[in-house]
């Protein structure tokens, strides 16, 4: 097919053939075409082939024809012209290509570009002939090695994405392949450079790249991003030999390799308080621009250090990242600044509205930490800010984490330990005040912790009604505690003891009690009569009518039903007479006031009906701790007799209450006699305390029972 040649086809094709071609002699081609010399097929070598596409140059044509040279019709004119069309072919294929080349000598020189990859750069194709390759492609990060590698010889191709730079001061991105062109003798002679335009996939990365590590509300960094900082933040340094003098003062080195790391981290994790609030109350909408304005009033108030990251870490938390943090004070002294930034109102969508944060911080050695446990830790001290208040900032604990930590372990631990038969139930009686015989007993849960010793309620049972094991713990107290009771009625059915069994809340929501009890007093055959629950009074007299219903349910069945700890709820005393309520059990702090006026040493002290914490510190219950230590405080006698008078106005009001709505008063945490006796004189019915006996196997009311009646221990 023959090729029409444009004018500047035909400029830059002309120089290509050196004249001696006519007189027979070797053709040397251009610096964009490969080497071309007629050749012969292996059929017949005199016919003469097209150096590109190897077809017959004309039918019967052979080399070394009988045609004068020079002369129309000769083999060397046939030749010429084929190398013509030839190079005419590709110098089209060169200059219409849409993709950029360029041929470049070996002193990284441009020999020849095209009109793709001059309009690429804003240049026109004459302007860079001879142009220094690195005036246009920013040499920074060139992979020098794969270029001398190439020029050399050693490799034929390599790609890589490089910056150009254009001539009105921008940056094109694009992808290079160089390749190698060798001469006839398999020299490096040119390098080829292709040169295809990818800024805007570079734009669409970088867009992707962004949103993929920033949030699409506050175009703050996501925590994608915000754990991408901390890890590199986390990195530690590289640890260099120090070399010591030896004792022997040779200046030898023992070896030894330190870290030279000294970098800190530190972490401010925040959330806003009562947050949820505004999203339910206002919608959802408001709730987005209020976080959208949260957002910029941190990313203006805290721009005081390029190294410090404001991340959103999803829904109300945020997060500011500090690398090489100065210490605890520059955190919170940062904490404090954010919370001066939040604490003025923000008008959102014609709402003024009031935000609090509450704000966990933790600073500590780079090689101290990792960067899960510094945000596991400053998740933790974001709570206990919560816990404390809110609207404050909390530095990280060790000893309080180290507290949560054992928190979380019994919690897992509970429904494994109930599986292997590691609780027990002690038990305390109940004595009646007029006779001082036992009327009964309460089953108090124990946990024989293998690694902690024997943990008294107050350790594990709060644990356990937030993790939801109370359910099938109290299903196992209960049964345990009325099997045993059936054994006392077997062997003392004269005295009929009842069990008294604490109740939690969250046994009457999350399980059905009234089936429960049946199911233990069926199991255990013991009558209904001798089983008494135990509910605190804020949670019998709390919002909802599912615990009075069930409470209901088991008084017609004949159950005992006690109000625990009265006195520190709801008191709400006209209520009692619509309750199916048969006892009343006063808290231990009505009872602080009957102490006699002697002083008790505290370490004999325990808590309001209950044993002391057999955990190894040893400690006894806080309430009896304090009233002690009030009651005691010296030069005071007149604040302990007022307040002695007044508790026992207050206990007899109640025990008159209790009496004239037909219900029987037991109090809790007696300790001496004195007390058991002004108790017994406002008409109080029961008592239990360390003074009649201390919790203990169920042998320990068995014995009693014996005798008739316990033997006093206490003062």
């Amino acid at each position: 097919m023959r090729h029409e040649e444009s004018s500047h086809h035909r400029r830059l094709a002309a120089p290509l053939l050196d004249p001696a071609a006519h007189s027979g002699s070797t053709v040397t081609p251009s610096s964009t075409a490969a080497p071309a010399t007629a050749c012969g097929t292996l059929e017949d070598p005199g016919v003469l082939l097209c150096p590109t596409c190897s077809t017959p140059l004309a039918d019967g044509a052979h080399l070394g024809g009988s045609d004068a040279p020079g002369l129309p019709g000769s083999s060397d004119d046939r030749l010429v012209a084929a190398l013509r069309a030839s190079e005419s072919r590709f110098r089209a294929a060169f200059c219409d290509a849409v993709i950029g080349m360029a041929l470049i000598d070996p002193e990284d020189r441009i020999i020849e570009v095209n009109p793709a990859c001059a309009a690429l750069i804003g240049r026109g194709v004459g302007e860079l002939a001879r142009t220094p390759l690195y005036e246009i492609i920013d040499p920074e990060g060139m992979p020098h090695r794969l270029f001398d590698e190439l020029v050399h010889g050693g490799r034929e191709r390599f790609r890589v994405e490089k910056q150009l730079k254009h001539r009105e001061g921008h940056t094109v991105w694009s992808k290079v392949t160089v390749s190698l062109i060798r001469d006839p003798a398999g020299q490096p002679l040119y390098t080829l450079a292709l040169v295809e335009d990818i800024t805007e996939q570079r734009r669409l990365g970088d867009r992707l790249e962004y949103q993929a590590l920033h949030d699409p509300l506050t175009r703050l960094p996501n925590r994608t991003l915000f754990f991408e900082r901390l890890d590199a933040a986390c990195l530690p340094a590289v640890e260099e030999p120090v070399h010591r003098r030896t004792g022997g003062g040779d200046g030898s080195s023992d070896g030894s390799v330190t870290s030279t790391d000294g970098r800190r981290v530190g972490l401010c994790y925040l959330d806003l308080d009562g947050f949820a609030a505004i999203n339910e109350t206002l919608g959802h909408h408001i709730g987005d621009q209020l976080l959208i304005a949260v957002a910029a009033r941190l990313r203006g108030g805290l721009s005081g250090r390029d190294t410090d990251l404001v991340a959103r870490m999803g829904g109300d938390e945020f997060a500011v990242l500090v690398t090489d943090s100065s210490g605890d004070e520059q955190l919170t002294a940062l904490a404090g600044r954010i919370l001066e930034v939040l604490e003025r109102p923000f008008d959102v969508a014609g709402h003024r509205l009031v935000i609090t944060a509450s704000v966990g911080v933790v600073e500590r050695s780079v090689h101290e930490t990792t960067p899960t446990d510094l945000v596991k830790d400053a998740d933790a001290t974001l709570y206990w800010s919560k816990a404390d208040g809110r609207a404050r900032w909390t530095l990280y604990d060790p000893d309080r984490g180290a507290h949560q930590l054992t928190r979380q372990l019994l919690a897992t631990a509970l429904r494994p330990a109930l599986e292997r038969g590691e609780f027990t139930i002690e038990y305390q009686p109940l004595v009646s005040l007029a006779d001082g015989t036992v009327h009964g007993a309460e089953a108090l849960v124990r946990w024989r912790h293998p690694r902690y010793g024997t943990l008294s309620p107050d350790r594990f049972i709060p644990l356990a009604e937030e993790s939801g094991a109370i359910v099938p713990l109290g299903k196992w107290v209960l049964e345990e505690s009325c099997r045993q009771a059936r054994r006392w009625l077997t062997e003392f059915p004269d005295t009929e003891t009842f069990v008294s069994v604490n109740l939690a809340a969250r046994q009457i929501w999350d399980s059905d009690v009234v089936a429960d009890v049946a199911r233990a007093l069926e199991h255990t055959g013991l009558p209904a009569r001798l089983l008494q629950l135990e509910i605190t009074e804020s949670a019998l007299l709390g919002p909802g009518g599912r615990p009075l219903q069930a409470l209901q349910a088991l008084a017609d069945m004949g159950v005992r039903i006690a109000i625990d700890d009265f006195g520190t709820g709801y008191s709400n005393l006209a209520y009692l007479s619509r309750l199916p309520v048969h006892v009343l059990k006063l808290d231990g702090t009505f009872i602080e006031g009957f102490r006699d006026p002697a002083p008790a040493p505290a370490a004999a002290v325990g808590p309001a009906g209950a044993a002391p914490s057999a955990t190894p510190s040893g400690a006894v219950g806080a309430s009896a701790a304090v009233g002690t230590a009030e009651a005691d405080r010296p030069g005071r006698p007149e604040l302990r007799s007022r307040r002695s008078d007044a508790d026992e106005q207050i206990v007899g009001a109640m025990v008159q209450l209790a009496h004239t709505l037909g219900l029987t008063v037991t109090a809790e945490g007696i300790e001496s006699a004195a007390q058991a006796e002004r108790l017994r004189l406002t008409g109080c019915d029961t008592a239990q305390g360390w003074y009649f006996a201390r919790p203990g196997e169920a042998e320990l009311v068995a014995a009693i029972l014996r005798e008739g009646r316990p033997t006093p221990t206490g003062r």
